[in-house]
Order: C-alpha cells, then sequence, then structure tokens
C-alpha cells in the first residue's frame, strides 16, 4: 500500500490547488511555532538581533500558529466564506507585519528569511482574492 493511499483520505477535498496550499502553509506554521518556541534561531535570521528576544520569539511563535490553525480550517471549509475570509486576512496582516518591518521599522534583516514570508503572504493573498468567487459559495 503507498503511503498517498493511507494519506489520501486526510488531505483536502475541495477543487483546485488552494486547498492543498493552505494545509501546507499550515503545516509550516506549526512547524514555525515549535522552532520559535524552543529557540531564537529563526527569529534571529528574520529580525535584526536588538530586537530578538525570548518574548518575542515565542509570541512570534504563537502569532503564527494563530494564522496556521485558520489557514488550516480553510484548507477543509475553503467553501465557507466566513473561514475564507479569516484565512485571507491572516495573509493580509502577515503582508502588512512584514511590510512595515521592512520599510518603516527596518527591523528586519534583507535577505532569504525576510523574502520568504512576504512571498507567501503576497501571493496567497493575491491568489485567494482571484479566486474568490470560484470557492466561495455565498
Amino acid at each position: 500500500m503507498a503511503i498517498l493511499d493511507v494519506v489520501s483520505p486526510y488531505l483536502p477535498q475541495g477543487p483546485g490547488y488552494l486547498p492543498a496550499w493552505q494545509l501546507i502553509v499550515a503545516v509550516t506554521a506549526a512547524l514555525n511555532t515549535v522552532s520559535n518556541m524552543t529557540s531564537l534561531t529563526f527569529s534571529r535570521k528574520l529580525y535584526k538581533d536588538a530586537f530578538v528576544g525570548p518574548v518575542q520569539a515565542r509570541t512570534f511563535g504563537i502569532w503564527t500558529l494563530t494564522s496556521g490553525v485558520v489557514r488550516f480550517y480553510a484548507a477543509y471549509n475553503i467553501h465557507n466564506k466566513q473561514v475564507y475570509d479569516l484565512a485571507l486576512f491572516t495573509y493580509l496582516f502577515a503582508l502588512l507585519h512584514f511590510g512595515t518591518e521592512l520599510l518603516v521599522y527596518r527591523s528586519l534583516k534583507i535577505g532569504f528569511p525576510a523574502f520568504s514570508p512576504v512571498v507567501v503572504a503576497s501571493s496567497s493573498l493575491i491568489w485567494m482574492f482571484t479566486q474568490y468567487n470560484f470557492y466561495v459559495k455565498a
């Protein structure tokens, strides 16, 4: 029996790739949360050292977990307007956070670690906005 046969019934069954993407981002958020709760390494790769402390890393971890849970629900309830809207807002808030930290407060280090969440947030936001009527059946 192939692993895909075992895992497949538990994967989102919605049409298109957006539900699967939501699941991937949610699982990544959970892993990122563990990283932030146990170490300062990830936060120090993302933010300038003067801005990183244990409380900030744990707070960032909980914020990431909260967003991940919303996105997890969106993966399995992609047609639910309220869940879809909440997931869309998580990407908007992430983009606003990383954008202001980079451009206004200048607390982000420029490089791949900062580039990655900006790309995920902006592309996901655009994807969800442009596909809204396809997925949301009001």
